[in-house]
């Protein structure tokens, strides 16, 4: 009998050891082209409207597939698709400007990882371009949110520019939809504090002029204040 039980502990702690624990979340991709805040003028044109951009990106560790995601931030229109490759051909506007990022994940992980996200124009027929769409950091549209302790609330965003010239951001913040009061800021401020009242929602959005006057919107985000 005794035999039997040593046998029996040797079989469970050897079982044990062998126990390689849960499977290791996939790695994010590190982007490599197109690059950020850049003109991409390498795609294949399709037609007049169109061109195929071959996005690429490092390779991960633990990753069976990645997915990459490109947004036309003039509409807001997302396409998908997912690869084993590290780089993918995709037909996209001319003349727009995009977001694009990568999400990994493997077969043996309910966890996946994501990259940065990236901006840039795919090259057209003009020879200025716009600035980028702002982006928002926070709130996160459709987030409610604590105040503080002066009733105040901070609006972050990210701005952009291929030429790198921008001169200007109004921020217009209202619990109207759209927002209709204007709050102007200069380049180099990419924040702004606002006072905010408990139990109320809030619209903002903010439009992005270059020295050449060219300029984007950002299209309204929302959020509530607890």
């Amino acid at each position: 009998m005794k035999k039997f039980l040593y046998l029996w502990v040797f079989v469970m702690a050897v079982g044990c050891s062998n126990d390689d624990g849960p499977p290791p979340p996939p790695e994010g991709a590190t982007l490599l082209f197109p690059l950020e805040s850049s003109e991409c003028t390498t795609g294949v044109s399709i037609n007049e409207d169109l061109s195929q951009v071959t996005f690429e990106w490092m390779p991960a560790k633990n990753v069976d597939l990645f997915t990459l995601t490109v947004i036309n931030l003039n509409t807001n229109t997302p396409q998908a698709i997912t690869s084993a490759s590290t780089s993918v051909a995709l037909s996209i506007e001319k003349g727009a400007p995009f977001s694009w990022s990568v999400t990994s994940s493997n077969n043996r992980s309910d966890i996946s990882a994501t990259s940065d996200n990236w901006l840039f124009y795919n090259a057209g027929s003009q020879t200025t371009y716009a600035p980028f769409p702002a982006q928002v950091i926070t709130p996160k549209p459709g987030s409610t949110v604590l105040m503080n302790s002066t009733n105040e609330v901070v609006l972050k965003w990210l701005g952009g520019d291929v030429e790198d010239n921008i001169v200007q951001y109004e921020v217009f913040f209202s619990e109207q939809n759209p927002p209709t009061e204007s709050l102007t800021l200069t380049n180099e401020i990419e924040e702004r504090t606002v006072s905010v009242i408990s139990e109320t929602t809030y619209y903002w959005k903010i439009i992005t002029t270059d020295n050449e006057g060219n300029t984007s919107d950002s299209g309204v985000f929302d959020f509530k204040v607890l």
